[in-house]
């Protein structure tokens, strides 16, 4: 890649020192009727101070919500649509979203559904927003503990990306970022996938260059397929037990709820010991990918009661056509192969094979 000083992004997508005088120039030209900035607890603390720094408009309101995927719900925006209304805002209103992607996730949906549409801005504040939540389009909240079972595909007018903010990120939620650069790895290329498995969260080294690289691998898909009907659905490679793992640790309080990166890093193991079965995908590098995997993020027990209710929980994936649980498998690295029918009982033996690592 080259580099990152001399990439040309989307009109949409800016980059660290480009991302301040992109927003300032939009809010001074758009005329807005109102500006209003979404944060939640955490990001109204933190991240709140840094905007207020670098935006030149300071006639803003803010709104907030509670911090967490439990909080992605259709009662969070039924309070922010309220607070939207009794606040004034119109059809030429600005929702600016501050946060991780549950906060660019809701918020979008917020902003898409509000009077019929209103204008909305993304500003990532977590990694795992950076690289995936804040591209692509994609809003909506759960239902109960079903993952992003309700929503809308619609674009933000800005998405700005300003690494500044991962200095406020709490460790766990750092490295659960990480695992969507992984599977951007797995699903795009080798030399991809080796940059950020060999990648150093100690010394940090080059973080910025791989941030820039894995925006720019999910763009180009989402720019390709943007309503999902083919190519698009390879970002969800582990996604599909990933979900339903997560999904099922949400809703049993007698389990730690899994951040995102977490769940899916474990789905991504499962992915490719299944593709190994099904499609040859090499022996070697799954052991490989497993190895990276755990470097990162520890082992957890499923016994076959929680495997059986994960297994339950395949039938509201959003891949599903007809009744029918589609996986997204490689046959390589950036290699894949969608709508893959997968049985029960390799699924199983995928539990097996990652318990037994």
């Amino acid at each position: 890649m080259p580099n990152r000083k001399n990439v040309k992004l989307p009109h949409s997508i800016h980059f660290n020192s480009g991302s301040w005088e992109a927003l300032n120039t939009y809010l001074s030209t758009s005329g807005f009727s109102k500006v209003f900035v979404l944060t939640d607890e955490n990001t109204n603390t933190h991240c709140l101070p840094i905007f207020q720094r670098n935006c030149t408009l300071k006639n803003f309101e803010v709104l907030s919500m509670k911090a967490g995927e439990s909080h992605k719900t259709i009662d969070s925006c039924v309070t922010l649509w309220q607070q939207l209304s009794e606040k004034g805002a119109d059809r030429k209103s600005l929702l600016i979203n501050l946060g991780g992607g549950v906060v660019t996730d809701l918020g979008g949906f917020v902003a898409a559904t509000f009077k019929r549409g209103i204008h909305c801005i993304h500003i990532p504040t977590s990694l795992l927003a950076m690289v995936d939540a804040s591209v692509g389009g994609k809003n909506g909240v759960d239902l109960g503990s079903l993952k992003n079972q309700i929503g809308v595909i619609k674009q933000p007018d800005l998405v700005l990306v300003t690494t500044e903010f991962l200095k406020t990120l709490p460790e766990d939620h750092f490295i659960s970022g990480l695992a969507e650069m992984l599977k951007h790895g797995l699903i795009h290329s080798e030399a991809y996938w080796q940059k950020v498995s060999n990648y150093d969260k100690h010394t940090g080294d080059d973080l910025d260059t791989l941030i820039l690289e894995s925006i720019l691998i999910k763009h180009s898909v989402v720019s390709a397929d943007p309503n999902e009907e083919n190519l698009r659905k390879t970002l969800n490679y582990g996604h599909t037990l990933g979900h339903a793992i997560e999904s099922y640790c949400l809703d049993h309080s007698e389990r730690r709820a899994l951040l995102h990166g977490e769940a899916i890093a474990i789905g991504m193991i499962l992915a490719t010991f299944i593709s190994s079965v099904l499609l040859s995908f090499p022996k070697k590098k799954l052991e490989e990918i497993s190895r990276v995997i755990f470097n990162y993020f520890p082992k957890q027990e499923f016994n076959r009661s929680d495997i059986e209710n994960v297994i339950k929980l395949l039938i509201y994936d959003k891949k599903n056509t007809n009744g029918k649980v589609h996986f997204v498998l490689l046959e390589a690295i950036g290699s894949h192969k969608i709508n893959c029918e997968v049985p029960n009982s390799l699924i199983y033996s995928a539990f097996e094979y990652y318990e037994n690592f």
